[in-house]
């Protein structure tokens, strides 16, 4: 089996992320592996463990990657390719998904890994339209996955209703939940490997297409404007008889708070 799965490179969001004039302003600001990419990697690295799967990182983004790809490395990923093109600049899901049907088809793979969503965005859609594209299977919202053969496989997802399970017939697509598994810390060894490992650097010429094939020209979606959340008003405290107090409240609710 050869699994493909992707790291995107995000914002630190336990950092305090500042704005101004409608964007992130960048002084300061740290950057690390998706969350929910991680879950997908260390569910990648399991399959390769239990069942012998051939396993590829793939990471569109533009920079340096180096220490989140060698991160999965050492976890027990075996192969990575980092996208890296400034024409992406502004991508949107459907754009990241483009490209990764370019890396599937080059790779022929078996089944494809990704996180739910990715924390900077929260759009979670590369994977669901990802599939579309390539016309197979889809399940997403993924807590549990298990080899039936080489050509079928059964998961179990979170549904509206309660823990649903699916069979589905490989080649195809699963975006993985948080709660799936809790991701492995490295050890040493896998760290000092992962140090000599080669990273696939290509950008998309050399991925054998461009920004405008890959719906560069028309995007779907685009963020106009990056806003900071109200900060909450801090509360009142009140003290004294209990009946006045209940008055008082009942009245703020009213009148303020418009809640009656």
């Amino acid at each position: 089996m050869k699994i493909l799965t992707t790291a995107k490179k995000v914002v630190d969001v336990e950092l305090t992320i500042h704005v101004e004039n409608g964007a992130i302003v960048e002084d300061g600001l740290q950057y690390v592996i998706n969350a929910w990419d991680e879950n997908a990697v260390e569910a990648t690295v399991q399959l390769k463990e239990n069942n012998g799967a051939e396993t590829t990182l793939v990471s569109i983004g533009i920079g340096d990657n180096t220490d989140m790809i060698r991160k999965c490395y050492a976890m027990g990923i075996d192969n990575s390719i980092h996208i890296d093109d400034p024409a992406l600049a502004k991508a949107d899901s459907f754009v990241y998904a483009k490209v990764l049907q370019k890396v599937y088809e080059a790779g022929d793979y078996d089944l494809v890994i990704t996180g739910k969503q990715a924390q900077d965005t929260d759009s979670g859609q590369t994977g669901i339209i990802l599939a579309e594209i390539l016309e197979i299977a889809c399940v997403s919202n993924v807590i549990a996955i298990e080899v039936i053969d080489d050509g079928n496989i059964k998961v179990s997802r979170l549904g509206d209703m309660g823990t649903e399970i699916v069979e589905v017939a490989l080649p195809a697509v699963i975006t993985v939940s948080d709660s799936i598994n809790e991701p492995r810390l490295p050890a040493m060894r896998g760290i000092m490997m992962a140090k000599k490992k080669k990273i696939q650097v290509m950008d998309l010429g050399a991925l054998g297409t461009s920004y405008e094939e890959v719906g560069g020209g028309s995007l779907k979606s685009e963020v106009i404007e990056f806003m900071e959340s109200k900060k909450r008003q801090g509360g009142q405290k009140f003290e004294g008889d209990a009946a006045e107090i209940t008055a008082t409240v009942v009245a703020l609710l009213a009148n303020e708070a418009k809640v009656f």
